[in-house]
């Protein structure tokens, strides 16, 4: 059961208790890379490194410290579209985290040094994602079919972009948008809820809300594409893929359903049951749906040897059109569903997941629906709809696709 509170400078609070040794918490907030301005690409990321070398109070070394000394871990990431700094650690150091978060993302000085030294460590993070095609490519299709907007942009950032961050430009980004108003703070643990608001309370309370997060450019235009990109690979590797639904639109939950049927994670997908298990053409094929606040990407990979590619292409719109030209039955439909179901038990069952994903829900909607109401939610799924789902998202001829030879 989920326990919230708004703080009256705009810090949301969500909390599941669950009676573990381990804790976990997350500081959400909700700006990422789609947000930066044009002269500052990589920004969101690059601020998500160098938020741990050094506070006003506090050198790299004893932000580090702080968390692992008791055994815990501290971490972050950055998307299109949120910051997250989030931590394990034992239930009965939930004040110093607190303290911590509080401390590197409100005090943090970004030192210069630090700031010259962690280009060199971005950079070779980015060289990195160019050594790992099957990585890579993720990226240049978003980048593809979101061509001209900002949420197509590489969170990373280029080269140039990277080596153009200065001091200034890491204060300037955080004034602008580390807000507690565009703040979640996510908890999964052992603490009574009302012990958890009395310690936000003390660490967040001091700091004012902000601005709104500003209106994101939402992409307008989408024409289907088909690009082959020379990347001197020993394996092919392509994407073929749609825009799809936004994070507000209700039909989101049978398109996940549908990716899962097509490419989830489970061995009996029907893309890897046609492609893997019966011709033996690639060993990784997946399918995924992705969500923004304005617009969705649905994804299907593959790697296989060059000469495969068209027919592994050719078999995936195989399984695409199906999807939409025929009826699932009452026993298929009925698997589908049980798997994904399962799956969603399965993973509430892993704490970290958990807390990150009841933040997010929190961040975007204000809400956090219960594992009873999704599973609600997927038995009314109709073949009916399934079907509609699938040719809006599935058509053959609006895939684009993107082949690395």
């Amino acid at each position: 059961m989920y326990q919230t509170h708004i703080f009256a400078n705009g810090l949301r609070l969500i909390h599941n208790y669950v009676p573990n040794k381990a804790a976990y918490c997350g500081l959400i907030i909700n700006v990422g890379s789609r947000d930066e301005r044009e002269d500052e690409l990589g920004m969101a990321h690059f601020i998500e490194h160098v938020i741990f070398k050094g506070t006003e109070k506090r050198k790299a070394y004893h932000i580090l410290s702080r968390l692992e000394d008791v055994g815990g871990e501290l971490n972050a990431y950055t998307t299109k579209e949120d910051t997250c700094v989030y931590a394990t650690f034992m239930a009965k150091d939930y004040e110093r985290t607190l303290e911590l978060f509080a401390d590197i993302v409100f005090h943090s000085v970004f030192p210069e040094k630090e700031i010259e030294k962690e280009k060199d460590v971005v950079l070779d993070e980015i060289n990195s994602y160019k050594d790992n095609p099957g990585e890579l490519i993720f990226d240049d299709f978003e980048e593809l079919i979101y061509t001209g907007y900002p949420i197509g942009r590489n969170i990373l950032g280029d080269e140039a972009s990277v080596e153009r961050i200065s001091r200034g430009m890491v204060l300037d980004f955080v004034k602008r948008n580390y807000f507690p108003n565009r703040m979640v703070i996510s908890s999964v643990g052992d603490i009574p809820f009302e012990k958890l608001v009395r310690l936000v309370e003390k660490y967040f309370s001091p700091y004012e809300a902000g601005t709104p997060l500003k209106a994101r450019i939402k992409p307008e235009i989408y024409t289907p594409r088909f690009v082959e990109m020379d990347r001197d690979t020993h394996q092919s590797h392509c994407i073929i893929g749609n825009i799809a639904y936004d994070y507000t639109e209700d039909n989101r939950l049978a398109l996940s359903l549908l990716m899962n049927l097509l490419g989830g994670t489970g061995m009996n997908s029907r893309l890897n049951l046609n492609i893997r298990e019966k011709y033996g053409l690639a060993y990784n094929i997946e399918a995924s749906y992705t969500p923004y606040s304005d617009t969705g990407v649905s994804m299907i990979y593959f790697g296989c040897d060059p000469e495969n590619a068209e027919w592994c292409l050719n078999l995936c719109k195989k399984e695409m059109r199906a999807l939409y030209e025929e009826k699932l039955g009452p026993l298929q439909l009925k698997r589908a569903k049980a798997q994904m179901v399962g799956q969603l038990a399965i993973s509430s069952e892993n704490y970290e997941n958990l807390m990150l994903s009841i933040g997010k829900s929190f961040l975007i909607y204000d809400k956090v629906d219960s594992l009873e109401d999704i599973y609600t939610q997927i038995e009314e799924i109709t073949p009916e709809l399934l079907i509609r789902v699938a040719k809006e998202v599935f058509d053959v001829e609006k895939q684009s696709v993107l082949l690395y030879k």
